[in-house]
């Protein structure tokens, strides 16, 4: 079975097909939706909280509130409008933009490892992209917007595998599942990520105020939270290139490109068979393996792009606009 976001993908798809035929029960088709969402919780909670370290307490449920919301608009005023256009005129557009928003998380992950490997050309290679990012006002706004875009990557892979399970249905069936899915996804994320940014304030007050079992709970909480914070920072970002290479990976096939994805297959059937009493979790260690590196090739061959051909492309047009604008106002 799948673990991560690859499985909530999967989770999702099943999702949609069981809404489809139960849309008369819009409550019970809501449950499903919150305890198929849980499974997002994994990857969506562990790249989430890192947005908000660093900042005082009570700054961070205000921070999470404000990335729920830009996700929920994202999902509703832009990607479920356009998911739904794409499915009805462009059908066969979807699979090459789940490539692109893949290629992006690959990048998004690469260029973490990168800058853990190599900081000091890491910090140079921020230098070029901060010269033509939007300046914001404060560093709680680059955060926030930060973790919206990631979150809007993650969303669109989310809406895309959801329309393209419901090839059959109606345009009101489809609005009504992706909006149901969308809710459900934002609630569970984001709800779980407050509990995660609260939980040390949480056993800090049990340490501080109570007594006994309590008093203990409460000072593990505080003790523990920092560490788990920083374990989820790493499987965030190794979930990001895992999930980004998967996506890619599965993509290539519809492009008459399946080697990549059959060796890996069959890396994990050769693996299980040498270990056939664990051969679970043997075949899902060396796939998703197999996935991690692929994305990690991938987001490693964009950095430089990004760098010296996107950056530089984006700073000229920039530059173009600007000198039109200057001209019309004269």
């Amino acid at each position: 079975m799948s673990i991560g976001l690859l499985g909530l993908l999967d989770d999702v798809a099943g999702l949609a097909k069981v809404a489809a035929a139960s849309l008369d029960d819009v409550t019970g088709m809501a449950m499903k939706a919150g305890i198929k969402a849980t499974g997002a919780v994994i990857d969506d909670a562990a790249v989430t909280p890192r947005y908000v370290q660093g900042f005082a307490a009570d700054r961070e449920l205000p921070i999470v509130f404000k990335i729920a919301k830009g996700s929920i608009k994202n999902k509703l005023l832009f990607l479920l409008p356009a998911a739904l256009a794409l499915g009805y005129l462009l059908p066969w557009a979807i699979t090459p933009l789940l490539m692109i928003g893949g290629a992006y998380l690959c990048y998004e992950g690469a260029e973490k490892v990168y800058h853990l490997l190599a900081p000091s050309q890491a910090h140079e290679h921020e230098a070029h992209l901060d010269s033509v990012a939007v300046a914001p006002k404060t560093l709680e706004d680059q955060k926030v917007a930060g973790a919206i875009k990631t979150d809007f990557i993650l969303s669109a892979e989310i809406m895309a595998i959801a329309l393209a399970e419901l090839p059959d249905e109606n345009l009101l069936s489809q609005a009504i599942i992706l909006v149901l899915v969308a809710f459900g996804m934002t609630l569970a994320v984001y709800g779980a990520v407050a509990l995660l940014v609260k939980a040390d304030d949480v056993g800090l007050s049990l340490a501080t105020n109570r007594t006994g079992i309590a008093r203990t709970f409460g000072r593990g909480l505080v003790k523990g939270m920092p560490v788990l914070m920083s374990i989820l920072s790493v499987v965030g970002t190794a979930a990001m290139i895992w999930v980004g290479g998967g996506i890619i990976v599965h993509g290539l096939k519809g492009f008459g490109l399946p080697q990549p994805g059959s060796i890996i297959h069959h890396g994990a059937e050769a693996a299980a068979h040498a270990l056939p009493g664990l051969s679970g979790m043997v075949s899902w260690v060396v796939e998703s393996t197999g996935y991690g590196v692929a994305g990690l090739m991938i987001g490693g061959a964009l950095i430089p792009v990004a760098g010296y051909v996107i950056s530089p492309a984006w700073r000229s047009l920039k530059a173009l606009r600007s000198r039109k604008s200057s001209q019309g106002a004269h």
